[in-house]
């Protein structure tokens, strides 16, 4: 089952990178770029940073955090769709970001030592990824001791009337959206399943303890539909 699921997430963002950031901005109304600023508000990046953006898709959190940390800070930005990576290596070289670099790996098996990076940010990924749990835990390890994730993602709307609205946008017009736009109903499916799946806020931040993060906050962004969790790796462990 995880495999499927691998494969089958794979598949989708090979298949959708050409209209991903169009249609990212399509089905969410725009709202994905508002909620990345409150996400990098939350993080607080600094100049001379070292960062690591997991699951980057098209690069723009990456590029965002770039820009931050200069003069003397350096992003990654690591995905497992080379033509999803093929898009923001097209906007590195139109931004002349120097600084930021754009691996093909796996946010399973993340390809670093243990206590490298400052802070980790992941977009909208970690719902994707075969076991939330196995990220998480390989996030933590490669953070230094006081390091922070954190994690802007959907989630789950809970008042009544409300999230019956927003599940019916999900399961029938966000596909038909990913029809009319970019020919794609089945990949648009599949996100909407991959979010219906997803933990809960809640649940999301006892994920993250578990994984050994502490200090573990969360805020949840346009009545529920999104959330921005953040977490710190302990000074001593």
């Amino acid at each position: 089952m995880t495999e499927s699921k691998h494969e089958k997430v794979h598949h989708v963002f090979e298949t959708i990178y050409e209209k991903y950031d169009f249609m990212n901005s399509l089905i969410s109304f725009n709202q994905h770029i508002v909620w990345r600023k409150k996400a990098m508000k939350r993080m607080n990046p600094r100049p001379g940073m070292s960062i690591l953006d997991v699951c980057t898709g098209t690069g723009d959190w990456a590029l965002a955090l770039s820009q931050v940390v200069l003069p003397n800070g350096t992003v990654k930005g690591l995905d497992f769709s080379q033509n999803m990576l093929s898009v923001a290596e097209h906007k590195k070289e139109i931004k002349k970001s120097s600084n930021v670099e754009f691996i093909h790996g796996d946010a399973m098996n993340l390809p670093f030592e243990a206590n490298t990076f400052d802070q980790v940010s992941i977009g909208f990924g970690l719902r994707n990824v075969p076991d939330y749990l196995t990220v998480l835990k390989e996030i933590h390890r490669v953070l230094k001791p006081g390091g922070t994730l954190t994690c802007l993602e959907t989630s789950q709307p809970t008042l009544i009337g409300y999230k019956q609205i927003y599940f019916f946008y999900f399961r029938k017009i966000m596909p038909l959206l990913g029809k009319w736009f970019a020919n794609k109903y089945d990949e648009y499916a599949w996100l909407n399943e991959s979010t219906q799946n997803f933990p809960s806020k809640e649940r999301l931040a006892d994920l993250f303890r578990e994984a050994g993060f502490e200090s573990v906050t969360f805020i949840s962004l346009t009545g529920g539909i999104a959330a921005i969790h953040h977490g710190v790796k302990p000074k001593q462990l």
